[in-house]
C-alpha cells in the first residue's frame, strides 16, 4: 500500500499527494508503533553504552574495592553516591560491571545471530529451490535440531567444546539455525510459484541469480524480523549458559555469570541479583518490542 501525503498552496489549493520513499513509508508505520519506539531508544542507549564502556562506566570492571564490601545503592542507608548501584561481594562496582557484560551481550548476539542467519538463508535456499532429496536431508537434519531442547542443545555443544565465549556463541548460532532455515525455506517454496520467477527462468536464468537475486530480496522482511527476535533469545541463551558455567567465565563481567555469583547473597544483599536481572529483563523485552515494530512496518498485510 502506498502512503502519499497532501500538500496547500498558499491560497489554500490542494496539490496532488507527494508519495513516500520506502524509508519514509517504513518509519511511518514504525514510530505509530509506541511500544517499538521505546525498544529502539533503550537498544541504541545499550549500543552506546556497549561501544563506549571504556569512558561510560565510571570505574574498571575488575577493581576491586576492599573497604566497600556489598555496598547498598547509592539512594540506599550506607550508599555511597561513587558506586551509585553498589557493590558485589568482592567489591566490585555493579554499574561499570553491568556496562562492560553489555558489551559482551551484544557481541554475542550479533555474531551469533549473524551466522545462523547466513547460513541458516544458504540451507533454505537450497531447500526451498532445489527440493527432492536435497530439501529432504536438509529438512529432517533441522527436525532432529527442533525435536532437541534450544538451550539443552547449546549446554551439549559447550560442554563437549569447553565453556568459554567462543564456544558458546557457536553454540548459540547451531540452536538458533533450524529457526532461519524452516523460514527461508518457506518463503523460498511460495515465490517460486510467482511470474517473476517463472519469467526469469524462461529467459535463462542461472538457478545462483534465481536464489540470490530474484527469490531472497522479496524474503528478507520475514527474515529481518526473525532475526531481530533472534536476538532477545541469543542473549537469554547467553545469560543461561553464563549462569552455569558454561559461557563467560570470571572475573569476565557478564549478566547471567553476575548472577550466578551473587545466589548467595541474594537475601542480605538484593541488589547484587536484581540489577543484572532487570538489565536481562529490560533488554530481551526491548528487542521483542522492536521485533513486533518491524513486523507491523514490513508485512503489507498489517498496515491499516
Amino acid at each position: 500500500m502506498t502512503t502519499s501525503t497532501e500538500t496547500s498552496t498558499n491560497n489554500g489549493a490542494v496539490t496532488a499527494p507527494v508519495p513516500m520513499t520506502p524509508l519514509q513509508e517504513f518509519w511511518h508505520y514504525f514510530r505509530s508503533n509506541k511500544g517499538a519506539v521505546a525498544g529502539l531508544a533503550f537498544i541504541v542507549l545499550i549500543c552506546f553504552m556497549a561501544v563506549f564502556a571504556n569512558f561510560v562506566a565510571p570505574h574498571s570492571p575488575s577493581d576491586q574495592y576492599r573497604d566497600a564490601l556489598l555496598l547498598p545503592p547509592a539512594w540506599l542507608q550506607g550508599g555511597n553516591w561513587s558506586f551509585v548501584l553498589g557493590t558485589d561481594d568482592v567489591g566490585r562496582d555493579i554499574l561499570s560491571r553491568l556496562i562492560y557484560g553489555s558489551r559482551l551481550s551484544i557481541a554475542v548476539g550479533i555474531v551469533a545471530v549473524t551466522a545462523s542467519l547466513v547460513i541458516g538463508i544458504l540451507l533454505g535456499l537450497v531447500a526451498g529451490y532445489f527440493k527432492g532429496m536435497i530439501d529432504t536431508a536438509i529438512m529432517r537434519i533441522v527436525d532432529i535440531m527442533l525435536a532437541m531442547p534450544s538451550l539443552l542443545l547449546a549446554i551439549a555443544i559447550v560442554a563437549i567444546l569447553g565453556p568459554s565465549i567462543v564456544n558458546a556463541a557457536l553454540a548459540i548460532s547451531i540452536v538458533s539455525l533450524p529457526h532461519y532455515v524452516r523460514l527461508t525455506r518457506a518463503a523460498t517454496m511460495a515465490e517460486m510459484s510467482r511470474d517473476y520467477v517463472t519469467s526469469s527462468r524462461v529467459i535463462g536464468a542461472s538457478p545462483l541469480r534465481l536464489m540470490f537475486v530474484c527469490i531472497l530480496p522479496n524474503c528478507l522482511a520475514p527474515l529481518i524480523v526473525q532475526a531481530t527476535l533472534g536476538f532477545s533469545s541469543a542473549i537469554l541463551d547467553m545469560a543461561a549458559l553464563g549462569f552455569l558455567g558454561l559461557g563467560a567465565q570470571p572475573p569476565t563481567p557478564e549478566w547471567g555469570s553476575m548472577l550466578a555469583d551473587a545466589l548467595q547473597f541474594v537475601q542480605r544483599a538484593w541488589w547484587v541479583v536484581t540489577f543484572p536481572g532487570l538489565m536481562i529483563l529490560i533488554t530481551v523485552l526491548a528487542f521483542n518490542l522492536m521485533g513486533d515494530g518491524l513486523r507491523d512496518a514490513l508485512d503489507p498485510k498489517l498496515k491499516q
